[in-house]
């Protein structure tokens, strides 16, 4: 039990602060923590309760990051320093808002990289010169992914013209552009195919995954070159996105996408995204951002039908000098039923069995090839969230109802936050459908139990190995 608290709470905040810029390494500690602001504390009515601290954080970012992943380093220095249990509260604050104003404290009503009044280097609103025109060299362009490659079918037609009508006229039709479906159906190489041919007409286009984009502005808010960050996403007369959907339930970055569709749009530039579900079945994707992509042309992309896969698989033996019986090609176009990935790897797999045993092409050795992918496939089990639970609970000493009751005794918080992440990770549930299995808790909770496992990982090398021997246990049905 803590002795009632005698010191001040904006005091004790700075020192928290003082031990925490010696704890931390500086990068952390300058990025998350040396411009937050003590907005106040409410503290508990007995004085040995839980008290609450306000800080004031300069962007959601920030906020994210310090309620996520630093949460529990700083709670256990302020609690220490207060003498009491203590929760955390950060909210994004402007310099010119006061506790008692009228203004919208906590709400961004811009882009997160509008330089605060708070005093910044100068470097971060210097301006930058332009990129002379052409190709930019972030663009990491597989030559292969034309539209001459592209093999189309009647499933997909529309979706090949729209895309070859984007990368002759950006933004004259379609804008934006909004490509959806499952894996390995072919949605990389439109986007692809849409940046190369438009950079031969001297567009300036950006392909980049969604990872590269989130990896892009966590290194623009820590080393602070905002203004190169919107100048490589702004000038671009074509910006193509592919996998938006993993931005979906990072607050941030949606914020920041948001306000770089919006420069986009106004000056007429065309924005390309690819997804592996329609816009409206994201469900952590933001109202604003679904509307805007609604408000385009979104089409789905679809597993071209048995001939078209044919035509494929001949299309490839000819670019490798290979002339293949049509038994075959039909052989492996039956195979492969699911992507054109799936059919790639089929035909891979009977080129190298064929080299390598030096044997002649036969739609016996093809049938081999889909029979062994067949029953490699058949070997796979689908792993559920109730496996994952059990799992877990076994190993951590627990039942089922400890992982998903209300307890939030230390040892249990921690191996439910350890099933969150494996049930993530090793299953097809999205947040809110993993909460729901926890006890009907929410998609945030299921995030934050995810992100602390995945920080734990990085610093805890003994966790980590841990916590593989238990993913591969579920793996194998242990």
């Amino acid at each position: 039990m803590f002795e009632t608290h005698t010191v001040d709470p904006q005091e004790a905040w700075k020192t928290t602060l003082n031990q925490l810029e010696i704890q931390l390494d500086r990068g952390n500690f300058d990025t998350w923590l040396r411009d937050t602001v003590f907005l106040g504390c409410e503290n508990a009515a007995d004085g040995q309760g839980v008290s609450t601290f306000t800080i004031g954080v300069r962007n959601s970012f920030a906020r994210d990051n310090l309620q996520h992943r630093l949460y529990r380093s700083v709670r256990r220095v302020l609690r220490d320093v207060y003498g009491t249990e203590v929760e955390l509260r950060f909210e994004v604050w402007r310099a010119d808002e006061s506790r008692n104003g009228s203004g919208n404290r906590g709400e961004n009503i811009g882009p997160i990289f509008d330089p605060p009044t708070m005093k910044q280097p100068d470097r971060t609103n210097r301006k930058v010169g332009k990129p002379p025109q052409g190709e930019l060299p972030e663009s990491h362009l597989n030559p292969r992914y034309t539209f001459d490659r592209f093999v189309t079918s009647n499933a997909n037609m529309m979706l090949y013209s729209a895309a070859r009508a984007v990368a002759e006229e950006p933004a004259a039709r379609y804008n934006p552009f909004v490509i959806y479906g499952g894996v390995g159906l072919g949605k990389t190489h439109l986007l692809q195919a849409i940046a190369n041919e438009s950079q031969q007409s001297n567009f300036r286009a950006l392909y980049i995954p969604s990872e590269g984009f989130i990896n892009d502005l966590v290194n623009a808010i820590r080393y602070r070159t905002t203004a190169q960050f919107r100048e490589k996403y702004r000038s671009v007369d074509l910006l193509l996105i592919d996998d938006i959907q993993f931005i979906a339930g990072k607050e941030s970055t949606q914020e920041e996408f948001f306000h770089t569709f919006n420069a986009l749009h106004i000056d007429n530039k065309q924005i390309v995204v690819a997804s592996d579900r329609h816009p409206s079945e994201l469900e952590l994707l933001e109202d604003r951002l679904r509307s805007r992509f609604e408000g385009g042309l979104v089409i789905d992309i679809q597993l071209p039908e048995f001939e078209t896969r044919v035509a494929i698989v001949e299309s490839w033996a000819q670019e490798r000098g290979r002339s293949l019986p049509r038994s075959i090609s039909e052989k492996l176009a039956d195979g492969a039923r699911n992507s054109i990935r799936e059919l790639e790897g089929l035909f891979t797999s009977m080129l190298a069995t064929m080299d390598l045993a030096d044997e002649p092409f036969s739609t016996t050795a093809a049938g081999r090839v889909v029979q062994q992918h067949e029953s490699a496939r058949a070997r796979q089990v689908k792993i559920t969230i109730d496996q994952v639970l059990s799992a877990t609970a076994a190993t951590h000493n627990l039942t089922v109802m400890d992982l998903t009751g209300k307890n939030r005794s230390g040892h249990i918080s921690r191996a439910r936050h350890v099933a969150m992440y494996l049930a993530r990770d090793l299953t097809e549930a999205s947040f809110p459908q993993i909460g729901r299995a926890f006890g009907m808790r929410s998609h945030s909770t299921a995030m934050h139990g995810h992100e602390r496992v995945a920080g734990q990982m990085q610093e805890d090398e003994a966790f980590r190995y841990e916590l593989l021997a238990l993913r591969e246990r579920i793996i194998k049905g242990e």
